[in-house]
């Protein structure tokens, strides 16, 4: 059983640090062929959001809006993917199996 709270508890401690390092890394999205881009945080934090002039359209102003949105989105999409990677590595340190405890749990 303390072997088993070692582990959950270096498991904890890996999926923190793999928080923090992602709440900490920038993520971009594009959009309208990349004539639109955005740029987050792994925290959720917008930091930038660039264009390329030639997508403002005067009879067309909601495009760009629809172009910032979805640019945002794939960022913020890219973040989430990143966080649920280092979560699941993290994770992967704990095997019940060498603790003697998976026909127990299962």
């Amino acid at each position: 059983m303390q072997k088993l709270l070692e582990q959950a508890s270096a498991m904890q401690a890996k999926m923190q640090e793999a928080q923090a390092e992602a709440a900490e890394q920038e993520f971009e999205g594009t959009a309208g062929g990349g004539v639109v881009k955005a740029v987050v945080r792994g925290s959720g934090d917008l930091v930038s959001v660039t264009f390329d002039p030639s997508v403002l359209d005067p009879e067309d102003p909601e495009l760009v809006g629809d172009l910032v949105v979805a640019a945002v989105n794939q960022a913020q999409a890219a973040a989430q993917e990143a966080l649920a990677g280092g979560i699941s590595d993290a994770a992967g340190g704990l095997n019940l199996d060498d603790l003697g405890l998976g026909g127990l749990l299962g």
